[in-house]
């Protein structure tokens, strides 16, 4: 019993850093999770919550604290553009072996950005790129300590009116830039209501 107590020791041993390993890595990926949600509502405090108070954010035609980004990009996109999209897609989170409260992220990034110039006319602004990113955890928190954003390539393309979406768009929830969007509401998280006599089953 004695051999088989000291098995089932080394074997909870052995498993606790890959446990807390993945922890780690969960918890960076709903940081840059947050950070898409936040710069697209133009949420500050969301934003914000995404950075170390130190921080540093290299960001192109921003080069400065995380914190004073937040606020920056916040009243900067409401200025140049109606709708934007930030998605992240892959992402190679490296925990430092020496350190573990250190981590190298880079995460490949596109932005899409609509936006009406003085001539009415509409243009789809693209970005394509990278953040890579040093993730500092403190005080049991992962949070951006630095960031720069990598150019790889970019488009800007004029929009024609007559190839709109081919399906109804009023009868959608509209997304909105602030805390009023759907996301935010409790109620979207409800059960849904039961469908009306004779509706077709989904």
């Amino acid at each position: 019993m004695a051999d088989l107590a000291a098995i089932v020791d080394d074997a909870t041993m052995s498993e606790e850093p890959t446990l807390e390993r993945l922890a780690s890595k969960d918890a960076i990926h709903d940081v840059l999770m947050r950070y898409c949600r936040g710069i697209d509502r133009l949420d500050v405090e969301l934003l914000k919550s995404c950075y170390h108070e130190d921080s540093w954010d290299d960001h192109g035609h921003y080069k400065g604290g995380g914190h004073a980004f937040a606020q920056f990009i916040a009243e900067s996109l409401a200025a140049r553009a109606h709708h934007t999209t930030h998605a992240v897609a892959n992402v190679l989170i490296e925990l430092d072996d020496a350190d573990r409260d250190l981590a190298r992220v880079e995460s490949y990034a596109l932005a899409h950005l609509r936006r009406t110039d003085a001539s009415g006319t509409e243009w789809l602004d693209v970005f394509s790129g990278r953040y890579v990113d040093r993730f500092e955890r403190r005080v049991d928190v992962w949070r951006i300590a630095s960031r720069v954003v990598v150019h790889d390539w970019s488009v800007s393309t004029v929009l024609d009116p007559a190839t709109a979406f081919p399906l109804p768009m009023d009868g959608f929830t509209q997304g909105r830039r602030d805390r009023n969007d759907a996301v935010y509401a409790s109620a979207v998280y409800a059960s849904p209501a039961p469908a009306p006599s004779g509706s077709p089953a989904r």
